[in-house]
């Protein structure tokens, strides 16, 4: 059974910092995307950033380059999101997914493209 835990959320003051870890167990995510996706109240899903497991392709949403960092250990099957220079807009329920191998790169900026999801972590950004 395919699992994962993300945790690391928190409350934060505008300008700090957050890890966030997601823990994948469940099978082997070789040749898959890990993502993580943001929810803030009263609004759709959103892209944030991915990596893909074997080799370390990334691709970030605009409003999160330069300042967010994803990153993997395969060891430890574990992939974590380094949010620096927060912002009171980064508020919202935090989602890790696991996507396999797409035809096209563009289906990986989307919620469908991915079929393992976590159940989200809470990041909120105080002004």
């Amino acid at each position: 059974q395919v699992q994962l835990v993300e945790s690391g959320g928190g409350l934060v003051q505008a300008g700090g910092s957050l890890r966030l870890s997601c823990a994948a167990s469940g099978r082997t995510f070789s040749g898959y995307y890990m993502g993580w996706f943001r929810q803030a109240p009263g609004k759709e899903r959103e892209f944030v950033a991915t990596i893909r497991w074997s080799g370390g392709t990334t691709y970030y949403a605009d409003s999160v380059k330069g300042r967010f960092t994803i990153s993997r250990d395969n060891a430890k099957n574990t992939v974590y999101l380094q949010m620096n220079s927060l912002k009171p807009e980064d508020t919202a329920v935090y989602y890790c997914a696991a996507a396999p191998q797409p035809l096209f790169t563009a289906v990986l900026l989307t919620a469908r493209g991915y079929n393992y999801w976590g159940q989200g972590t809470q990041v909120t950004v105080s002004s």
